[in-house]
């Protein structure tokens, strides 16, 4: 299993880089990369070819090779440079996520399902970007990509996939807009 991060959004809503955002004394990527590091022994960087300067040069980088927006084309960007592998795939607008929510869904991980996804405290539906995509999801997904559909949640919704409650679940809070950067960096300190 390998550590992906997805960098590649355009961050319109928030009006700036939501993976340099520095929460915890650090852009937001580092600390990620951090996190899932002590997890999985193969971390990388998922963004859009312009974006891949931002980024220090000892950080192993999978910009998109794949045509189309979303988050879906860093996954299948991935997927395509490592089909064997899983992914334990983080978005990079999760401020308050941290290794006690991370290890329970390595240690919750069903590699014959398709993935291992929490679910969502705010629809009660699967959170594609906090999960373990294993090769058979990522081929649904590339399957649902291709057809048309970019959303990673329904293709999730199509597979066999293991979904677990995190006791932490606030953890899961996304932070997409300024307001929600500054109600993030208050609950952090």
């Amino acid at each position: 299993m390998k550590g992906l991060i997805l960098c590649g959004g355009h961050s319109t809503r928030m009006q700036q880089d939501k993976s340099n955002i520095a929460y915890h004394g650090m852009p937001q990527w580092q600390y990620l990369y951090t996190l899932l590091q002590a997890l999985v022994p193969d971390v990388y960087l998922s963004c859009r070819a312009d974006q891949q300067p931002a980024f220090t040069d000892n950080i192993p980088v999978i910009t998109d090779s794949i045509d189309g927006g979303g988050p879906a084309v860093g996954l299948l960007s991935a997927h395509a440079l490592f089909p064997e592998s899983a992914f334990l795939v983080l978005a990079c607008d999760l401020p308050l996520i941290s290794l006690q929510s991370l290890s329970l869904l390595v240690h919750s991980r069903q590699p014959e399902k398709d993935a291992t996804a929490f679910i969502s405290p705010f629809n009660q539906l699967p959170e594609p970007l906090i999960a373990i995509w294993e090769p058979s999801g990522l081929a649904l997904l590339k399957q649902s990509f291709g057809s048309g559909k970019n959303c990673p949640r329904k293709a999730l919704l199509q597979g066999n996939i293991k979904v677990i409650e995190n006791p932490f679940a606030a953890e899961q809070f996304n932070a997409n807009t300024p307001e929600e950067m500054q109600e993030a960096k208050e609950k952090l300190h």
